[in-house]
């Protein structure tokens, strides 16, 4: 059990006890534990500089020292340093790792564990079982969502004149015992209404039902405005779209308690629901993966794998076979046949780090595979049909790189469905001494964070964000001990470069003029226009919907 501290009370949580735990690395020194670190992505950097995912103090320590890698066999660790990499006392530049092995790497010890504590463990109650939603997301807004959903207008019958909006994805249509009462004098499954995407699906039942006066038979389909009859009852169906702002205190790993950051995690709850692929913008360090990893564990596919690739680290030649996979013999080296990315995601979820570092060549082949649903090993001859859902991320602009011919504007369209926007930490230093506070309590066991650190953390701008934060707490761990004060802490704000503008969706580009003088530019063609504005055509559809434009 673990206990979460809100706003206003303290909440225990209890803890699933038949998850897979996470693998980890313990950090020790004489006999103590420095600090832990999940291994949550497919490739951990360890090194002395603040970009590495674990970033160590010392001379002793490269800049990038090793990399530990999640591979189709197992773990590996691969030195990249000049001082040296020991595995269980052995000096090693490529190993596999076993449980419990003992690393050595400078002056620090670490022990690589396949098993976590309850600590790393997802709580019970975040992943809801259910079928489809009776919505669909058509915009991600800057405090919550817009969904289409469908409601039924009653005409006739006992309901006449009002108006039932759908909140179940199945419901049954009778009487007492139905999802949707009607009357006492039906049965409880008199009659079924399924929700795809915010459009209804009849079903019949044990009442007959017509559809524009035909008999339904069988699943059918509705068009809006045609009358539906269950008995005495007759309602027409109606899509309307909704504004939703949901504020959450929490999602996933992250936290915060900022406004900002609360109707974040509301927006990624209602994305996390539903299939569409999702963009994650914002700045190195800001939290995308832990976002996607968020995403996945609340969505329908929280039991399949969820498989991280870091679109930056991957060479030119062996794209395919990382993504695609390849069969035996299909190059040197190719001593097996391994599976890609999209078969080892297949019934989960698919997280592409970095996708705006892809080069032109590569993005072509993605697309091909994300349009199609077609992936083809290298030297196969069949094609195969993995089931993935799509999550990107980038802390480049994807709509300034489609004008300047740098990123594919197709590839765009089909990774920005859903576009999340991580706000960098200086924006929010309310979470500042609540995210600190949470670090040290899940990295470094026993360690105490005083009012004084808080204190200095919060005059500062955190350039390389929360990654930057987990970095320094660490150092301050390893060099001072375990009572965190305001002269323990140093801060290397010259190891981060400025970072491109973010990904966030200006205000001027969603102004009712600014999308009145682009359709007017482009003849009232609304595809061209959504291209131009960088932003979905459903999206798009919506805004002049809300602002009566068309």
């Amino acid at each position: 059990m673990a206990i979460c501290t809100s706003r206003n009370t303290t909440v225990r949580v209890h803890w699933t006890l038949d998850t897979p735990t996470m693998p980890h690395l313990q950090f020790i020194r004489a006999g103590k534990t420095l600090f832990i670190h999940p291994l949550h992505s497919e490739r951990t950097v360890i090194g002395r500089s603040d970009r590495c995912d674990v970033a160590l103090p010392g001379d002793e320590i490269s800049r990038i020292h090793c990399v530990i890698e999640r591979k189709r066999d197992g773990w590996w660790i691969t030195d990249r340093s000049r001082h040296g990499l020991r595995v269980n006392g052995e000096a090693e530049k490529v190993a596999k790792l076993s449980d419990g092995d003992r690393l050595v790497f400078g002056s620090f010890t670490s022990k690589f564990w396949l098993q976590g504590d309850d600590s790393l463990r997802r709580p019970t109650g975040q992943t809801p079982r259910w079928e489809g939603q009776p919505e669909e997301i058509v915009d991600v807004l800057d405090r919550g969502v817009a969904m289409v959903q469908a409601q039924l207008r009653f005409v006739r019958g006992a309901r006449k004149d009002e108006i039932l909006r759908v909140k179940l994805s199945r419901a049954s249509l009778g009487g007492p015992g139905a999802d949707i009462v009607l009357d006492e004098d039906l049965s409880a499954r008199a009659a079924h209404v399924r929700v795809v995407r915010g459009r209804i699906m009849l079903a019949p039942g044990e009442v007959p039902m017509t559809l524009a006066g035909q008999r339904v038979r069988e699943s059918t389909p509705t068009v809006l405005g045609e009358e539906v009859r269950v008995g005495t009852h007759g309602f027409v169906i109606e899509v309307v779209t909704v504004e939703e702002t949901k504020e959450l205190d929490s999602f996933g790993q992250m936290v915060g308690s900022s406004l900002k950051m609360r109707q974040l995690f509301g927006q990624l709850s209602r994305v996390s629901a539903h299939e569409h692929p999702v963009l994650l913008t914002g700045e190195s360090g800001t939290g995308k993966e832990l976002a996607a990893q968020g995403i996945h564990r609340q969505s329908l596919r929280c039991e399949e794998p969820f498989v991280a690739i870091n679109c930056a680290a991957i060479a030119s030649n062996l794209f395919e076979s990382e993504l695609f996979g390849h069969e035996k013999g299909a190059f040197t080296g190719a001593d097996a046949r391994q599976d890609g990315a999209f078969h080892r995601a297949s019934g989960g979820c698919l997280f592409l780090d970095e996708v705006g570092e892809l080069k032109l060549e590569m993005q072509a082949k993605l697309l091909r595979a994300l349009e199609s649903g077609e992936v083809r090993r290298v030297g196969a001859k069949r094609a195969e049909y993995p089931d993935v859902r799509v999550v990107a991320a980038t802390n480049r602009d994807l709509r300034r790189m489609v004008r300047e011919g740098t990123f594919r504007e197709d590839l765009f369209f089909r990774l920005a469905v859903l576009t999340v926007w991580l706000p960098p930490l200086r924006d929010r230093s309310e979470d500042i001494g609540l995210l600190a506070k949470t670090l040290v309590t899940r990295n470094h066991p026993g360690a105490t964070l005083t009012d004084a650190a808080v204190k200095e953390m919060l005059g500062y701008n955190w350039p390389g964000n929360v990654r930057e934060m987990r970095n320094v707490i660490t150092r301050a761990v390893v060099m001072s001990g375990p009572l965190i004060n305001a002269d323990s802490l140093v801060f290397n704000p010259w190891s981060f470069e400025p970072e491109p503008e973010p990904q966030q969706q200006k205000s001027y580009e969603l102004d009712p003029d600014a999308i009145r003088a682009a359709l007017a530019r482009n003849g009232n063609n609304r595809s061209r226009t959504a291209r131009e504005l960088g932003i979905p055509r459903s999206s798009l559809l919506y805004r002049i919907r809300k602002y009566s434009l068309g």
